[in-house]
């Protein structure tokens, strides 16, 4: 099962002092948009998301079809697959946005100590 790029999305309470502080621990600003609450950030291979104001917990992060820096890769599987493979397993959907036959979807399920995980496909 390939889950694609990984990342931790944080939930922040104030964006600009999680930035400075995750500056200082060498992460660079990579994509986001403070006006819109968000930003991700970089430290060689590693990707953190910061969000404020968008949700309650962190949450594990993953999307199909993209490398660690956000570039498509020509082979990956579908977040609808990825859907339906992780229900057959007995594992229970708590959010889905699943429409079409392709392209952007996305749906989160909890793991055993309550950790949320996203798996959020773009492409």
């Amino acid at each position: 099962m390939q889950l694609g790029c990984f990342s931790v999305s944080l939930a922040v309470n104030d964006l600009d002092k999680s930035k400075d502080f995750y500056e200082k621990l060498g992460f660079e600003v990579f994509a986001g948009d403070p006006s819109h609450g968000f930003l991700i950030m970089k430290n060689g291979d590693t990707n953190i998301g910061l969000f404020q104001g968008m949700f309650e917990n962190n949450i594990l992060t993953f999307n199909p079809g993209w490398d660690q820096n956000a570039k498509s890769v020509s082979s990956f599987d579908d977040v609808r697959a990825l859907h339906k493979k992780l229900q057959s397993e007995g594992i229970e959907i708590i959010q889905d946005a699943i429409t079409g036959e392709q392209g952007p979807a996305s749906f989160s399920v909890i793991d055993p100590d309550g950790n949320q995980i996203l798996i959020d496909q773009h492409v």
